[in-house]
């Protein structure tokens, strides 16, 4: 079987990977379809982020959604057909951060398609995939693109459970690639009364306004479009910062309330805070990391027709074309959300 492996920043190879017979509560999945996240992103152009780097041959890969194929022995629920979302987090579950309950910073996390360990963690985006029965999510009623939304969608999710109460809350959404367009749906569902969102990109900025966003604000036309909510003390309450820039978390801490919240969830490496505003204005500051039990909330959200992921899918490519298809990933100019097809 094949499988997509990066070896250094813009090298990547299909090549051939063994495929071991389930074990007990293991099932093997043909894989159906696989998004395109940032952190790939990262691992292509890049080698890696922060000091984050590819030290071996990692497979890519840990948005997922594919068909069950074979099921290990004491594996019930499943069955071979069944089309399933899979969740690439694995914690421990036996870690001291495991029994504190975080179990999405378990000291032994196994999250596919990770170089953050060394051996790296192997990714997903291979032909077939042997995964516990446990991160298998079953996904009737949705299409395979769908499915394998579930897991950046739970990111959102994580980082919305992380703001705390929206209901009636004015929000502000810096970045506006799949995590900020999410972030946008999740906080709408999460009862947000206005919601402004901020992008460097125009063509994205259309994204976010269909996802519901009250205001779309391009800061490389006009850098200082967020000054009439930064009037006074600031007069937003929560900050979902999704680009991983540092004016982009400057002009949000800018624009809050005293005591808003700001929520951290891009990742590009180290940047430096406002200190000042943030003691003064005695602003909260969240990280949002990965994420676990939102997965299976993610997939049923979709199910139930609460979230409509839909509308970021813009391209597919079949896997033999993952050159092509990480080129244009890369493009934000035209592409949302890229997903390669593996049958």
């Amino acid at each position: 079987m094949k499988a997509l492996f990066a070896h250094a920043a813009r090298d990547l190879r299909l090549s051939d990977c063994d495929l071991p017979a389930p074990g007990p509560g293991e099932v093997t999945i043909r894989l159906a379809r696989g998004g395109i996240c940032g952190s790939d992103l990262h691992y292509y152009l890049h080698g890696g982020f922060g000091s984050v780097r590819l030290k071996e041959p990692m497979i890519l890969g840990h948005e997922v959604a594919g068909h069950v194929e074979a099921l290990g022995a004491g594996v019930t629920g499943l069955a071979p057909g069944d089309l399933v979302a899979v969740s690439p987090s694995r914690p421990c579950g036996a870690c001291a951060e495991c029994r504190r309950g975080l179990p999405n910073h378990c000291l032994n996390m196994r999250f596919y398609g990770s170089a953050m360990p060394f051996p790296h963690i192997q990714g997903a985006f291979r032909e077939r995939l042997v995964a516990d029965a446990a991160q298998c999510v079953k996904a009737e009623g949705l299409e395979p693109a769908e499915a394998a939304m579930a897991e950046p969608l739970s990111v959102a999710l994580h980082a919305v459970r992380r703001a705390g109460d929206l209901v009636g809350r004015r929000v502000l959404v810096t970045g506006c690639g799949p995590i900020g367009v999410l972030a946008i749906l999740a906080a709408r569902r999460a009862g947000a009364e206005e919601i402004v969102a901020t992008d460097i990109a125009p063509g994205v900025l259309d994204f976010a306004r269909r996802a519901g966003a009250d205001i779309a604000l391009d800061t490389a036309a006009e850098p200082e479009a967020l000054a009439p909510y930064a009037s006074g003390k600031g007069s937003l309450d929560v900050l979902f910062e999704c680009s991983g820039a540092e004016p982009a978390l400057r002009a949000g801490i800018a624009a809050l309330r005293p005591r808003g919240v700001v929520v951290q969830l891009g990742l590009s490496g180290d940047m430096a805070l406002p200190m000042m505003q943030i003691t003064a204005k005695e602003i909260e500051l969240r990280g949002s990391f990965r994420f676990h039990e939102e997965f299976r909330t993610a997939v049923a959200m979709m199910r139930k027709g609460l979230i409509d992921t839909r509308p970021l899918l813009t391209h597919s490519f079949p896997l033999a074309d993952f050159a092509e298809a990480f080129d244009t990933a890369a493009d934000r100019s035209r592409a949302m959300k890229v997903q390669l097809e593996f049958a």
